[in-house]
């Protein structure tokens, strides 16, 4: 992938992975144009229009959570209300597509071909890390996939996220990972300001994921056209920006 390239999706028969960009919808500056997020201030008629839009698209429901780092994971159904306040989701009902908003985190997505469930969860680094001693978002959507499909069947995507040359972050940020993992310790660049590290969000991710058994992990690899903030015509990135709006990362399952 180039830089200001769209992202590259996996070619996965019986699912449909889709990631949108900021690009093609109606939503006025600073939110131009295809933004998704009903939560930063976006004229909500445009939020609404932009939503149709990737409904009609996609031939399937997005279901738009409430995303707050967490790690709650819900399960989806076809009368599942936006709005509901989790990090991750699953499904296993075809014309529901499990849908994360995108502005700097790291969406992931993920399918098992012969249990015919998708999955998908907003990893920031709160998420990947886990507050108050409870496991991250990656373990809690582990323990829901593995309510339904063997783990050794499970294709993974990482989609684009906020790379490590520009994700600045503080002791506190590498001391919740390299306690858990010391292996973390190579998710972090120290910066020449005491106390401040670059960090590799999608690596910290890889190195959670390579304790599964899954079967692949697929897209980015912590090169530059996968990062948010450094590709401001195709991504949002809050970090970036501030004021600004969100685009989407989702799978739903095919017939």
């Amino acid at each position: 992938m180039k830089p200001d390239a769209l992202p590259v999706l996996p070619q996965w028969s019986g699912a449909k992975v889709f990631c949108t960009t900021r690009d093609g919808g109606t939503s006025q500056a600073p939110y131009n144009s295809f933004n998704l997020g009903d939560h930063v201030g976006d004229d909500p008629q445009a939020v609404f229009n932009n939503r149709q839009l990737l409904a009609f698209q996609l031939h399937q429901r997005a279901v738009f959570m409430r995303q707050v780092h967490g790690n709650v994971v819900a399960q989806l159904h076809h009368d599942t209300p936006d709005g509901q306040q989790a990090d991750a989701c699953f499904t296993r009902k075809i014309g529901v597509a499990c849908t994360i908003m995108v502005a700097d985190c790291l969406p992931i997505l993920f399918y098992s071909p012969s249990k015919k469930v998708v999955a998908a969860a907003h990893a920031g680094w709160r998420g990947l890390a886990g507050m108050s001693g409870q496991g991250g978002v990656l373990e809690a959507t582990r323990r829901a996939l593995r309510s339904c499909a063997a783990l050794d069947d499970v294709k993974v995507w990482l989609g684009p996220c906020i790379g490590p040359k520009a994700f600045e972050v503080g002791e506190e940020v590498r001391q919740a990972f390299v306690t858990q993992d010391p292996l973390s310790v190579s998710s972090f660049e120290p910066l020449a300001a005491a106390g401040k590290y670059l960090c590799d969000l999608a690596q910290l991710a890889r190195l959670q994921l390579a304790q599964w058994p899954v079967t692949a992990i697929e897209g980015n690899d912590s090169t530059p056209s996968w990062c948010t903030f450094s590709n401001p015509s195709v991504f949002f990135s809050y970090r970036r920006d501030g004021v600004t709006g969100r685009f989407a990362a989702g799978i739903a399952l095919l017939e």
